[in-house]
């Protein structure tokens, strides 16, 4: 069964559309801890929509009293400081020590992550950046499209780990739905994907738009070690409550049979 962590940018960006701090985020971590999920995620951009360096700073300081939840923090690591306030992703991993850094190719105005690394051309940088954070102390894992020559490329970068985008496998399902041809053919591409990370020595991660529908057929890719999830997830809690919709996720990860 793949590990759940809880992304919970939009409890913040929530927050931010008033001035205040409600909803608050540190509030929301210990809500889907106690409920069990295995890790807290947060992508703080550089314009500072949702998450802010203040809210990755409390939740390292909660963290530390969980030393079996992990910590992950997503974003582009060449974003650098802004004017705003945004201090850089490198001061960012520098200062909260997260288990686990995960590296997108987004742009700063960009809605969401949509689209993995191409590792095609110079690597240099992105290959120092991963050597960094990890003498930090962070498993580094890249965002990657289910494509074996990119992800060939990931190990070459000394990564530990990447985050499959499943965006588009989110998207067949929504549109067509789980048992039609086309939505087992986009499953069968993220199989093989995982399948050939874990033989070239990287684990998996997997994350964007997975829901309590296309998890019924995600999580049959054993190889997958976590999920990252997020919008739906809140989206849920808004119907079910936070406890319940966590039990729920952890309930559609899970391949054992359900009691009963």
């Amino acid at each position: 069964m793949a590990v759940l962590s809880v992304n919970l940018n939009k409890v913040a960006l929530i927050r931010n559309s008033r001035d205040g701090q409600v909803p608050s985020v540190v509030k929301a971590a210990k809500t889907v801890l106690a409920a069990g999920a295995h890790g807290i995620t947060v992508h703080p951009r550089p314009d500072q929509r949702h998450i802010r360096p203040g809210d990755v700073n409390d939740l390292a300081k909660l963290l530390a009293d969980y030393p079996e939840i992990e910590f992950n923090i997503e974003g582009n690591p060449f974003a650098g400081p802004r004017d705003n306030g945004y201090p850089g992703f490198d001061a960012l991993i520098e200062s909260a020590h997260p288990q686990q850094a995960t590296l997108v190719p987004d742009s700063d105005r960009q809605l969401t992550s949509d689209h993995g690394w191409d590792l095609s051309g110079d690597n240099t940088r992105l290959c120092t950046a991963i050597a960094r954070y990890q003498k930090l102390g962070a498993r580094v894992s890249l965002f990657m499209d289910p494509d074996a020559e990119q992800i060939a490329r990931v190990r070459d970068c000394g990564a530990d780990r990447i985050e499959l985008y499943t965006g588009p496998f989110a998207a067949t399902v929504a549109e067509k739905g789980l048992t039609h041809d086309d939505s087992r053919a986009s499953w069968q591409r993220y199989l093989d994907a995982a399948r050939y990370a874990n033989q070239v020595g990287l684990g998996v991660n997997a994350g964007h738009d997975l829901d309590l529908t296309n998890l019924i057929l995600f999580r049959e890719i054993t190889e997958v070690a976590e999920v990252s999830i997020g919008h739906a997830l809140i989206t849920d809690a808004l119907e079910f409550g936070w406890t319940e919709a966590v039990t729920k996720y952890l309930a559609a990860l899970s391949t054992q049979p359900s009691a009963g």
